[in-house]
This record gives structure tokens, C-alpha cells and sequence, in this order.
């Protein structure tokens, strides 16, 4: 199944695709867009163009697992998504992705703007692969 990975931000919000075999996620884009209804859309787009028969959003929690005002975003964000893809829409828990795709930038001597321009679609890809291993393991 093609599986679009959303790693919602207030600014910008970064996007993955994996293989129908789901094995390999990749990097699709980063989209500057602070009104959720248009970054929907977007998203939407993407899923079209991608056949996407799924998505997979990232939620926010706290390191002690409860959830606060971001994970409520994403929450509603969730149902936008819903209403303009008719994709079903799963929540994967998203703690410290940002800090591993920061890391792996790391690793790649990735800095600047170009770091600032990847980081969040490297969060979605990674978003994706827990997803996929989950999907695969079941943990």
C-alpha cells in the first residue's frame, strides 16, 4: 500500500511516500503553509499524484507520553486531512523525531538553510519507517 507520512508544523510541514511494497520511505517535500484548510489541500494534491491509499500523521506527546497543545493541532489537523483526502487517517506517535532527523543531518554534514529546508521531510520519512515497522512487527 502507497503511504503518505505527514510531519505537521505550525510553518511548515514536511511529507514522505513510501513503496507499495512498503519497504522504502523517501522524502516527497516541505510545504510552508501556516492555514491548515490549504495545507490540506496541498497535502491532498500529493496524494493524488502519489496514489496514495493511506496517511500517516505524526503526533506530538510529551516524553511521559501525555499530550498537550500540539498533539491537539494535529488532532484536528487529522480531521481536515480526512475530509479533504477521503483517505483513512492513522496518528503515530512522533517523540523525537526531529532530534533523529537532526542527527542524521548530522552525520551528513547537512547545515544551513539546506538543513532547515530537508529537516522537516526527513521527520516525516522517519514518522514513516516506525509506522512500517510496526505494520510489519506489530510494535
Amino acid at each position: 500500500m502507497i503511504i503518505i507520512s505527514v510531519d505537521y508544523g505550525r510553518v511548515r510541514t514536511g511529507v514522505a511516500v513510501c513503496d507499495r511494497d512498503e519497504i522504502i520511505a523517501s522524502p516527497v517535500a516541505v510545504i510552508k503553509e501556516i492555514r491548515q484548510d490549504v495545507l490540506a489541500e496541498k497535502i491532498a494534491a500529493l496524494c493524488l499524484e502519489r496514489r496514495a491509499e493511506s496517511i500517516v500523521l505524526g503526533l506530538p506527546r510529551n516524553m511521559d507520553g501525555t499530550e498537550g497543545e500540539s498533539a491537539l493541532n494535529v488532532r484536528a489537523f487529522s480531521e481536515i486531512l480526512k475530509e479533504k483526502t477521503g483517505l483513512p487517517v492513522t496518528l503515530q506517535d512522533e517523540r523525537c523525531t526531529t532530534v533523529t532527523a537532526h542527527g542524521y543531518l548530522n552525520e551528513t554534514n547537512t547545515r544551513g538553510k539546506k538543513r532547515k529546508a530537508v529537516v522537516d521531510s526527513v521527520a516525516a520519512v522517519i514518522i514513516l519507517e516506525d509506522y512500517l515497522r510496526y505494520r510489519r512487527n506489530g510494535l
